[in-house]
């Protein structure tokens, strides 16, 4: 477990740290969040690609449409995620994508055929009130009109993210994990490509190297995610997962000196809980207090 706990929270400091870098380009430059998306996309397909042609790897999916629904959905959650970043904070569109995961088990009888248990409502509750918190700044109807933008990116990505996990639990079922990830990066560097034409920004000096950092460690965060689990339960890891709450908090406020209100404190802790709720966490620890007493 110790091996699945460091391969995780690696894989979300990385994360993290790509939003970072992302922020730090859109701010100082004419940079869009879909253009270091389409970026992060052809990086990842061009070192998936070299791998596939170096081992030979077979690359005809089997059930194609959950492997083309997970590559449509990730593409859509990775550049409504960069949107967030760009118009909003790292700390708030961190924990609004973070919710994707009780849009997954929302998702289960849709796409994995699997009953989804009483106690999701109870969570889901949690999570939007959470949710509201965090995007609604006061507490008037007049709130409302003081929503930023980058928020709702930001809210996309999660609900997006669920669309494209549901499907990636389908397409993992028959498909071995190059070919899925050859057909996520390549729809996504087509579907960016296409936004991007027209207002396509080359990035220089020392962008152009804040940019391809970016696009790596988002690629190895990827595979550490998909690897770590391997080693860990689907409930403690959850739970490490959202580690990346607490490294965007830090790095949003050292970094940044984003506003960490009492609102998004709360509202962080309820999402928190809620990912732990809907994973399991409560039941995997209840059952290890009855082994062990």
């Amino acid at each position: 477990m110790s091996k699945g706990i460091f391969l995780l929270l690696i894989a979300e400091l990385f994360f993290a740290l790509g939003t970072v870098l992302v922020k730090i380009i859109t701010a100082d430059t004419e940079i869009t969040g879909v253009e270091l998306a389409f970026l992060r996309f052809l990086t990842g397909f061009i070192i998936i690609s070299v791998y596939v042609l170096l081992y030979k790897k077979p690359v005809k999916p089997v059930k194609p449409v959950y492997v083309y629904m997970r590559g449509f959905f990730n593409t859509l959650s990775v550049i409504f995620f960069f949107m967030g970043v760009q118009y909003s904070n790292v700390i708030k569109t961190n924990l609004l994508n973070m919710t994707y995961t009780v849009f997954v088990m929302m998702l289960a009888p849709l796409i994995n055929r699997e009953k989804t248990k009483n106690s999701l409502f109870i969570y889901l509750i949690i999570i939007m009130t959470g949710i509201y918190l965090i995007v609604i700044p006061g507490h008037s109807v007049s709130a409302f009109s003081g929503i930023n933008k980058g928020d709702i990116f930001a809210l996309l990505s999660g609900i997006t993210a669920g669309f494209g996990i549901s499907s990636l639990r389908e397409a993992r079922k028959s498909n071995s994990i190059h070919v899925i990830l050859l057909y996520m990066f390549g729809i996504g560097t087509v579907i960016g490509g296409i936004l991007t034409i027209g207002n396509f920004i080359v990035p220089t000096g020392i962008n152009l190297l804040l940019t391809l950092i970016m696009a790596v460690i988002s690629f190895i965060g990827q595979v550490f995610l998909t690897f770590g689990y391997k080693y860990i339960d689907a409930a403690p890891g959850s739970l490490v997962s959202s580690s990346r709450i607490v490294f965007a908090i830090i790095f949003g406020v050292t970094i940044f000196s984003d506003p960490l209100t009492l609102r998004i404190i709360i509202g962080s802790l309820m999402i928190i809980i809620s990912l732990a709720g809907v994973n399991g966490f409560f039941r995997y620890m209840k059952k290890k207090k009855e082994l062990f007493g």
